[in-house]
């Protein structure tokens, strides 16, 4: 099984990327599951989801506490939240931000993982250039679906346009293939040394 564990604040779609993550791995023919955990509900306060896939029925519906990926929606929470918290060694995580990570305390995490498992793109900025709103969640799942190989862009897109119709679907669409190309971009950068 493949727990994600998806960090952002009320607002920033964090729910919707759960479910969006968990339908495109449906459509593969995963079995998958995603649920939210709210402490306060109100716009701007922090936010959790999960996204579960796995090859056999999933009979947990606790919250993950042991990802294998962690995806952060929102950088000001890694001063006020463990996000990292049982992250496995092996594990992946994608930031949204622009900033370089030694700047935001996360060198000693990068180099704990396997080189390339630790990712930032620039997710608010795709979002506003594709889509017309900072709302980083789609992005941010093009870029999963690079990052980790688990689901195919295409699955996601058509997670996306399952979910929004017309000009709508469209824009996230773009979006979330211009955030996986930056992905595998970035991945042959580093591959190649």
């Amino acid at each position: 099984m493949f727990q994600v564990r998806i960090h952002g604040r009320g607002g920033q779609g964090v729910v919707t990327a759960a479910e969006l993550l968990s339908v495109a791995a449906f459509s593969e023919g995963h079995h998958a599951q995603a649920f939210p955990s709210f402490g306060s509900e109100r716009t701007g306060a922090p936010v959790v989801s999960f996204c579960r896939i796995s090859e056999v029925a999933i009979r947990s519906h606790d919250p993950v506490a042991e990802p294998d990926a962690v995806i952060v929606q929102d950088v000001t929470l890694l001063g006020q939240i463990d996000v990292l918290g049982g992250l496995s060694p092996t594990g992946y995580v994608l930031l949204n931000t622009e900033q370089p990570l030694a700047e935001l305390g996360l060198a000693a995490a990068e180099r704990a993982l396997p080189p390339g498992h630790l990712v930032s793109i620039p997710a608010t900025a795709l979002a506003l250039e594709h889509v017309g709103r900072a709302v980083s969640n789609v992005p941010l799942l093009g870029a999963f679906a690079a990052l980790t190989g688990l689901l195919s862009i295409d699955s996601v897109v058509a997670a996306i346009e399952a979910r929004f119709s017309g000009p709508v679907a469209a824009k996230n669409a773009a979006a979330a293939r211009a955030a996986f190309e930056l992905v595998v971009q970035e991945a042959a950068h580093v591959a190649a040394g």
